[in-house]
């Protein structure tokens, strides 16, 4: 729609609604109406939003391989201290602090 038919249906509008205006008020609202159709508006909800409740994925292999290379580190002598989840271990071998963290890297694509 173009500037002028939107300034004639302006004044068409008001006219029927019993407050005619004038070419240059209806130029004015024309010109708002026109920067008003590229705001967008963004409204918050009032309610919170539902976090979903996501199950951890427990990798066995993973979980085998560190309990493996945890036998290995008490069959050498060490002691551990701590393990987390299966990605890491926390572990003491001849008086020095170690960890061994196990990353399973993404396939290539």
């Amino acid at each position: 729609m173009t500037k002028d038919a939107l300034i004639e249906r302006i004044m068409k509008e008001c006219a029927a609604d019993g407050e005619p205006v004038t070419r240059e008020e209806a130029t004015e609202m024309a010109e708002m109406e026109i920067k008003a159709g590229n705001i967008k508006r963004y409204e918050q909800s009032d309610k919170p939003r539902k976090s979903a409740k996501r199950e951890r994925k427990v990798d066995t292999t993973k979980a085998r391989l560190l309990t493996d290379v945890r036998v290995l580190i008490e069959g050498l002598g060490g002691q551990v201290k701590a393990v987390k989840t299966e990605t890491e271990i926390t572990f003491d071998f001849e008086g020095t602090e170690y960890s061994f963290k196990l990353i399973k890297h993404r396939p290539k694509k």
